[in-house]
């Protein structure tokens, strides 16, 4: 110990070189080097309160997030607050943020404010996550060929659609859904194959509480017919005991879309169906019962 305190006794002539080499822009090994001092603690003294230069700091994937942290700290936030906010650990927080004060103790009323805010917050960003990647993938579909159209047809068919069973012959085309796009393809389809308009006949499905009218309307036009040319809509019977989600001015029904003399039709949709089944397994290790 004798031999340490004898090399650095004039410690603050030392401190004001070290001072002075760091504040020219120096690292800390630099630093070392040029004044020979090998102890880490006897640096550390040296350079207390001196900040290292900007060049020698990593580039932290965290700095935004730390900053915002602090910002929300110095806002009176509690670290659980702050970590809905951000979406960070607590552990994280608690680091970036103990050397400041504690935020004051607040009332029952405001605590439950600030939450409400952190959390609006939270909830816009998902939001706006969610709508991104929506928008990214709807883009990246591109244009569909006539091929594509057809195939993605018969599935949605073979998914939504009326079918033949052995104990209830059904040999026609009949299509019911709730949603227009779902819709939009179906009509689309039944254009790639030819069929005429005139075989297209339409009826809507809905609450008899709803605004019958309206979705009638709603339907034709997406439809492109006029809504005299549709058939007799059928009302359900509305339950006062059952609570449902449909409801509001975006509630339409459902539209029954139906092909008149569609019973060839019918079986070369189910013919086609069970070719791209047959095509998607074969060579890929998967068999049928």
């Amino acid at each position: 110990m004798t031999g340490i305190n004898s090399k650095y006794a004039d410690f603050e002539a030392l401190r004001e070189q070290a001072v002075a080499l760091r504040r020219e822009g120096l690292s800390r090994r630099q630093i070392r080097d040029r004044i020979q001092v090998d102890n880490n603690d006897i640096l550390n003294r040296l350079l207390d309160g001196e900040p290292a230069p900007q060049w020698t700091k990593r580039p932290n994937a965290k700095d935004d997030l730390r900053d915002r942290a602090r910002e929300l700290r110095l806002q009176g936030l509690t670290y659980d607050q702050i970590q809905v906010e951000l979406g960070c650990s607590k552990g994280s927080i608690s680091l970036w943020v103990r050397d400041l004060p504690k935020p004051p103790k607040r009332t029952r009323e405001e605590a439950s404010a600030i939450a409400k805010r952190g959390w609006a917050a939270t909830l816009q960003r998902r939001e706006r996550e969610r709508q991104e990647t929506k928008s990214a993938a709807a883009e990246s579909i591109g244009t569909m060929s006539d091929r594509e159209l057809f195939l993605l047809g018969v599935g949605l068919y073979w998914a939504e659609g009326t079918k033949d069973k052995p104990h209830a012959r059904r040999e026609r085309v009949a299509f019911v859904n709730s949603d227009p796009g779902m819709i939009r393809i179906f009509v689309a389809w039944l254009d790639l194959l030819e069929v005429p308009r005139q075989q297209h006949r339409y009826r809507v499905l809905i609450h008899e509480n709803a605004d019958v009218r309206k979705a009638e309307c709603y339907w034709a036009d997406l439809v492109q017919a006029s809504v005299e040319s549709f058939g007799r809509t059928t009302l359900k019977k509305h339950n006062p005991k059952t609570i449902r989600k449909n409801t509001g001015e975006d509630y339409r029904g459902c539209l029954v879309v139906q092909v008149q003399q569609s019973a060839d039709l019918y079986r070369r949709v189910e013919g086609w169906w069970y070719g791209i089944v047959d095509a998607s397994v074969s060579g890929r290790g998967l068999s049928g019962p």
